[in-house]
């Protein structure tokens, strides 16, 4: 089940009783990590009210094609375009029947036609309905278009009859869909990413800061949502957007940020550190704005900030923790250094002095280190790069835990 976590199903409900069924498995798609849109046709709606799935999906249910407050939002074609599943279920006989014929004369048959995606039929009608030779043509067909069919089941139906015709489970459903995706390196895991500068106040207008763009940071939290990961971004401030299906917590300060990382982290399975935290703040800041005097230098008394790497590293039960070094001089005995002395499983070391990557930069160079290994990676974008680390870090983390 834990393939389905990022993952983007379009569950689309037709008429039929085993339409309560399918508030069950929106929830259980849902508590899988998917994220799932609901469209309805007009007969489901007589079965299910549209409330009740909005309540589970945590999304407006689409259910007229020509909507135009729905399509002012997220329009049939966008709706199409998001969904990586096309679930339908229950699927009745009417519906498939339609589909064979191509036809678009509602919402979920239009959607159909213009997706991309997968679609997969779980089937459920009388046991008559599915044996009649006009249904059976049209599933051929459909299975002959690469539409794939999760069941019927066997056993009593609503009717009273007994005999296959039963939509499957949820659970089953749900176990299906998943194994619709591969499994990815990060798959079902819980990644927590600092990233961007902190800000430490000096007085209300002043504060000690850095030059940290957050790309490096932002771009990891991308690569790792890809890989099958749940993750939290505690972003310092910066000028980009978050990637979608990232949980965003914006901080300002060293111990606004030490804060956000502590919460939740005994479900964290993997912690990186891409944050250029400031090392020090001021002793005080001033209540109101300091103002210039006749004195040629004035002093600021600065205290150390928390650690926030260290202090997630020194858990009771840590998640697998990643460091950064950003150095302008000795890179690699400085991350060595930083890798034992914070008890980091890896660091990722880079040269901020050399023009053309680290802060503010589209790309970089690092070098990965373990207290065993040592890898220099090629100069590229930070996207490109960030997508080989994750895949970097999530081989190594996996073969950690897998000699516990």
């Amino acid at each position: 089940m834990h393939r389905l976590t990022n993952r983007q199903i379009l569950l689309g409900i037709t008429g039929g009783i085993a339409a309560y069924k399918s508030a069950e498995l929106t929830r259980l798609l849902k508590k899988a990590g998917a994220d799932v849109r609901v469209v309805m046709t007009p007969a489901a709606a007589e079965f299910i009210t549209p409330l009740t799935l909005q309540a589970l999906s945590g999304h407006q249910v689409h259910l007229e094609l020509l909507d135009p407050e729905a399509e002012a939002g997220m329009g049939h074609i966008e709706l199409a375009k998001w969904a990586d599943l096309v679930l339908i279920a229950p699927a009745s006989a009417d519906f498939i029947a339609r589909m064979t014929a191509g036809m678009g004369n509602d919402l979920l048959t239009t959607l159909c036609l213009a997706t991309d995606a997968p679609i997969c039929l779980a089937p459920a009608m009388n046991q008559a309905m599915w044996r009649d030779t006009a249904t059976q043509t049209n599933l051929a067909t459909v299975v002959q278009r690469g539409i794939k069919l999760f069941g019927p089941a066997e056993g009593e139906q609503a009717c009273g009859d007994t005999g296959p015709g039963r939509m499957l489970e949820p659970e089953q459903l749900a176990q299906l869909a998943a194994e619709q995706f591969e499994t990815r390196s990060l798959s079902g895991k819980t990644v927590f990413i600092t990233a961007g500068p902190t800000r430490e106040p000096i007085d209300p207008v002043r504060f000690i800061s850095n030059h940290s763009s957050g790309k490096m940071g932002f771009a990891l939290a991308q690569a790792a949502v890809d890989a099958g990961a749940r993750v939290k971004l505690i972003s310092g401030p910066v000028n980009i957007s978050a990637p979608p299906r990232v949980e965003l917590v914006k901080v300002e300060t060293a111990e606004q940020m030490l804060a956000a990382s502590l919460d939740g982290i005994a479900t964290c399975d993997l912690f990186i550190g891409a944050a250029a935290v400031a090392d020090y703040k001021p002793v005080a800041v001033a209540e109101h704005k300091i103002k210039k005097g006749n004195e040629e230098i004035m002093e600021l008394r600065l205290v150390k900030n928390p650690d926030i790497i260290a202090t997630i590293a020194a858990q009771a039960a840590p998640p697998f923790t990643v460091g950064f070094a950003a150095e302008t001089r000795d890179l690699l005995n400085y991350a060595r250094s930083k890798l034992t002395r914070k008890q980091l499983d890896m660091i990722i070391a880079n040269d901020v002095s050399q023009p053309g990557i680290g802060f503010n930069s589209d790309e970089n160079l690092v070098t990965l280190v373990t207290t065993d290994t040592q890898e220099t990676l090629p100069q590229c974008s930070k996207q490109q790069l960030a997508r080989q680390l994750i895949e970097k870090i999530a081989s190594t983390m996996n073969a950690a835990q897998d000699k516990v």
